[in-house]
């Protein structure tokens, strides 16, 4: 007999999420070797800059070979340590966290939380804000190892905010509140609402308007807000106006710091997207809720953050000029590669949703169903997989409630394999649409007609 946990089906691997990750594994693509194998566009990891990191890392082996002044310090970092973290790499992660956010927020080292990446971070939030059969609401589409990291282990149940892209998904008091309706009618305890922003899969940052429902509804529910931050960094469109974080947002509403509102609001962020190393393993809770941070603390002793780690991070987060560089031409990078991949659709008859940040596009396929169901999109998806040679990752695993969206990650490949995918893709569209060639026509009307609709909720081709 095992638990129930090791019974359970929660975790969600058979989810086509990472289904297509496991048909990309049995055949990956490469140039020389496997020139029609799956390319990897289901995974969100940043590669654009790993140059920039190896360049720090050349300049400064006294920290690769964990020195300081010349003394080893193996001795030292290689005995157990304290689960509380090295002072010093608390300091430089909430210095950086404030950098992000335009220095317009401080953050209290003594308030974080260290762990071993953010999916053990929002699980270990979990753990401290709600009872096994309690709910948490999720805005959709949402990241689909929120599934993994709230309900497996946690217990957690998720009850959707249905979101639309009439309005490009944007969260509305009226979705808010029929969320929170749906979780009553399940007799469910609602205990809070997690968020992703900026957006995975939308790749958008929210805004003012969708902040400040979520407090008005946090505050009236008298419920908790965890705001997942993890693509804080990587906002590449006027990063100082475009990303708002919830500490920012709540600090602009002049809420009393005595209003017990400060301690529901929590911070989840890692050094896997802004900073391209998701095998270190950095992750971190930020809250004013003290019991929350000690009770999190205690737990982060079943998934700490190597000394070493800690060590060699606090020492390159510490060089200023290089961390502002690396974020500066990191932001460069990913908005360049981003248009590549809006242009390359666009040619093929191909939209995405606008956005600001992030690793992917959330690309609308709704044209190419056969009809308009979740049956015809995951054929379309398999289509993809097998047949074009793509792992994308099909909205539904995202729980869209709308048949025909997918999120297409662009940083994780180069861009040779990009242009490769894309070529894919024009040839694949123009096979299913008969009236691909009659858009293509229509595309030199559509660039001025494109001007006329800026504030459209789907990307438009970058002027060159």
């Amino acid at each position: 007999m095992l638990s129930r946990i090791a019974s359970c089906d929660s975790h969600g691997q058979d989810s086509s999420y990472f289904l297509g990750w496991e048909a990309y594994e049995n055949n990956p693509y490469d140039q020389l070797h496997n020139p029609s194998g799956i390319i990897q566009m289901g995974l969100a990891e940043n590669q654009l800059s790993f140059d920039l990191l190896e360049s720090w890392l050349a300049s400064n082996q006294e920290a690769v070979e964990l020195k300081r002044n010349g003394e080893s310090l193996f001795r030292e970092l290689a005995l157990f340590q304290d689960y509380h973290g090295f002072p010093d790499a608390k300091k430089e992660l909430v210095k950086l966290m404030a950098r992000i956010r335009g220095n317009k927020v401080k953050f209290d080292p003594n308030k974080l939380v260290l762990t071993a990446g953010s999916t053990a971070a929002n699980e270990t939030l979990m753990f401290c804000l709600a009872d096994p059969g309690d709910a948490f609401l999720l805005p959709t589409p949402y990241y689909p190892g929120f599934d993994r990291d709230l309900k497996w282990r946690p217990g957690i149940e998720i009850v959707p905010i249905h979101c639309s892209s009439s309005n490009g998904f944007r969260i509305t008091i009226s979705a808010l509140e029929n969320a929170y309706q749906q979780a009553q009618t399940l007799n469910l305890k609602v205990k809070g609402v997690l968020i992703t922003n900026p957006s995975n899969p939308l790749g958008t940052a929210m805004t003012h308007q969708e902040l400040n429902h979520l407090i008005n509804f946090s505050k009236s529910k008298r419920i908790h807000i965890v705001s997942d931050e993890i693509y804080s960094g990587t906002v590449f469109d006027s990063p100082s106006s475009s990303f708002i974080s919830i500490m920012e947002a709540v600090m602009d509403r002049n809420i009393d710091e005595s209003d017990d509102l400060w301690s529901r609001i929590h911070i989840v962020y890692s050094l896997s997207k802004d900073f391209s190393m998701p095998g270190f393993r950095v992750g971190m809770i930020y809250s004013n809720n003290e019991r929350v941070v000690s009770a999190a603390t205690k737990m982060s002793s079943f998934g700490l953050v190597s000394s070493q780690t800690q060590y060699l991070l606090s020492r390159m987060l510490s060089d200023k000029k290089f961390t502002c560089n690396y974020m500066k031409e990191n932001r460069k990078r990913l908005r360049k590669r981003k248009e590549m991949l809006v242009s390359g659709l666009k040619v093929a008859g191909i939209r995405c949703l606008k956005s600001n940040a992030g690793l992917f596009c959330w690309v609308d396929m709704r044209h190419l169903l056969v009809s308009n169901t979740f049956e015809a999109e995951k054929e379309l998806w398999k289509k993809i997989i097998f047949e074009v040679g793509l792992n994308i990752s099909p909205g539904s695993s995202c729980h869209c409630n709308e048949p025909g969206w997918f999120r297409v990650c662009f940083a994780n490949i180069t861009e040779e394999t990009l242009q490769v995918a894309l070529q894919r893709v024009k040839v694949f569209a123009k096979s299913c649409n008969p009236q691909m060639l009659l858009l293509q026509r229509r595309s030199i009307i559509g660039k001025w007609i494109s001007k006329l609709s800026s504030s459209s909720s789907y990307d438009q081709e970058p002027d060159r």
